[in-house]
């Protein structure tokens, strides 16, 4: 590589967001660097576990003492890493970071990010979220509402390829679906009972998920879904989407990519004279070396939390406590989604009955309270949904203590009953004083400060749980399944792996970092499109409106280019 190249575009990250900043760039015409300071993943070829069995692993997946010794906090998940998985989940101990309260950061740097090992799950926002801001006095107001979002919405479904069932719900907009994946009869039993036994509008529909589902040549290279479940391993198939199967591709078709993995970044250049970015600052993960890498937009992609601290280490006389952030907004109003909370029951009868394949995807239950005055509640504002499954319980209830010779070989052949669960996921609110800083004491391995978190849920997300927990429980009930119980798991925000805020948009630059096409304010060449521009949290998972607000700015980006805005 020549440092002395001036590239169109430089992108930061390759996880959801940077895959489709380098696709829409470069299939724009702009010659495009794309730096991840992880090692490189091909797809396919580098999936190097997608196979494996549980019994090809001496703990059956699990990790050993020593192994749970460097993954202390992204095991808080409780379902990861495993043996399959964990080479796609930092090592705690060589990346870690300082909690002045307790935040549970889950990362994965590689290529592809975690857009590998992400939920799939993909909801739209509609103009109640948009719009709550302003109508309750929260925060600051969205500088863009659904219409503007929605045509970016559809070129990210119909290219990603998301399953679903359309419903018409106002708090929930339809998208462009391919068919969707099937619900079992426990959760088709949920679903007939929420209609009956409740007034507010709750339903149930199978999850809105990125998965392809049918046998179709219009992904480019990959396949239908295999009901595998061994999604965050990567899918040889491509029957997930990832930046690794999917938009990587696309971007290196064109010719116009460079993609550098290895490469952390830690400056945004600005040039006081010339009041714009000229490029990026990393240091090569292998040899140390400091490179300097030149060009006319950057896009940050890196993350919520790694783009708040690019952010707040670019620092010049314009901008003296980090690029954005003359006004102190930088780092601040960070959120997540509340996690690990809902119910579970068990359920009798259909005994027998079971479902094919390991479905990757379970059922969803949209927001139904704090719609309209007749869904309103007491105590707390906005709302949740939930994201559940039923299936057959392990087959060890099905064994006697004492069973042994040739009733234990028959038992274990026979599985359990069926049970069924939801887990609650809430909107939390953007508070000023939920902030990341840069430690100033503690540095990581190559010199660069650590990231320090004080956030924490406030009164109106704990009054919210209260409530994820009642209408679980209360739902389970009324289907008349057995032994509904809540549960509530010790958590910390950043466990819903839906961390996002720290440089907000807005329409003010005095209360925002970005404006409403993801430029920050003042420096228009510098656009940041990962969560960290999140303004409200909404109840869902956000990755999908991430995608479209990146492939609208990065349009705006081409155009802007080609106009020669950014000479």
């Amino acid at each position: 590589m020549n440092e002395n190249v001036v590239y169109d575009a430089i992108v930061v990250g390759t996880g959801i967001t940077g895959g489709w900043a380098a696709k829409e760039l470069c299939e724009n015409g702009l010659k495009t660097l794309v730096l991840e300071r992880g090692p490189m993943v091909k797809h396919v070829e580098d999936y190097k576990t997608m196979n494996d069995d549980p019994w090809d692993y001496p703990l059956k997946g699990e990790l050993s003492r020593s192994e749970k010794e460097k993954y202390q906090k992204q095991l808080r998940v409780g379902w990861a890493p495993r043996e399959d998985v964990k080479h796609f989940f930092v090592n705690d101990l060589e990346h870690p970071y300082q909690e002045t309260k307790r935040f549970d950061w889950i990362r994965g740097y590689q290529v592809g990010g975690r857009s590998l090992t992400w939920g799939r799950q993909s909801y739209r926002w509609s103009d109640i979220d948009f719009e709550a801001n302003k109508k309750e006095g929260v925060a600051v107001d969205w500088p863009v509402r659904y219409n503007d979002i929605a045509p970016w919405y559809d070129k990210v479904e119909s290219y990603i390829g998301v399953s679903g069932e359309k419903l018409g719900l106002k708090q929930l907009p339809d998208g462009q679906f391919l068919p969707p994946m099937e619900l079992n009869c426990v959760e088709k039993e949920l679903q007939q009972s929420m209609g009956t036994n409740f007034e507010d509008g709750r339903l149930l529909t199978i999850g809105r998920a990125a998965h392809i589902t049918e046998n179709t040549t219009n992904f480019e290279g990959r396949g239908p879904c295999q009901y595998r479940n061994r999604c965050w391993r990567g899918c040889p198939f491509g029957g997930y989407f990832s930046s690794n199967s999917s938009t990587l591709p696309a971007a290196e078709r064109t010719g116009n990519m460079t993609l550098r993995p290895n490469s952390i970044v830690y400056e945004v250049v600005y040039d006081d004279a010339q009041k714009k970015a000229t490029g990026v600052r990393i240091i090569d993960a292998e040899t140390q070396e400091k490179i300097e890498f030149k060009s006319k937009i950057v896009f940050l992609c890196a993350s919520a939390m790694a783009s708040v601290g690019i952010l707040l280490q670019s620092k010049s006389k314009t901008f003296p406590n980090g690029l954005g952030n003359n006004y102190d907004e930088v780092g601040r109003n960070i959120m997540d989604h509340h996690y690990q909370l809902g119910a579970s029951a068990k359920v009798d009868g259909h005994l027998d009955k079971y479902y094919k394949g390991r479905r990757p995807n379970g059922f969803y239950i949209p927001r139904f309270v704090n719609l309209d005055e007749k869904t309103k509640r007491t105590g707390f504002l906005r709302g949740f949904g939930y994201q559940g499954g039923a299936g057959r319980s392990n087959w060890s209830e099905m064994v006697a203590e004492l069973g042994y010779g040739k009733a234990l070989k028959e038992a274990v052949l026979k599985p359990g009953g069926w049970e069924i669960g939801m887990t609650g996921f809430g909107e939390m609110l953007p508070y000023h004083d939920n902030r990341v800083t840069l430690s100033k004491d503690k540095k990581d391995q190559w010199g660069l400060p650590q990231l320090d978190f004080d956030v924490e849920f406030k009164e109106n997300e704990k009054n919210m749980r209260e409530a994820i927990k009642e209408e679980a429980v209360a739902m389970l009930k009324a289907a008349g399944f057995r032994n509904a119980k809540a549960y509530d798991r010790e958590t910390g925000p950043g466990l819903g792996i839906h961390e996002m805020g720290g440089a907000r948009m807005g329409h003010n630059p005095k209360n925002s970092v970005l404006n409403k096409h993801n430029q920050v304010h003042g420096v228009p060449n510098v656009y940041v499109t990962d969560g960290s521009f999140m303004t409200s949290a909404n109840c869902v998972n956000p990755s999908l409106t991430y995608m479209a607000f990146t492939v609208r700015a990065a349009i705006h980006a081409a155009e802007q280019f080609k106009q020669h805005k950014f000479s």
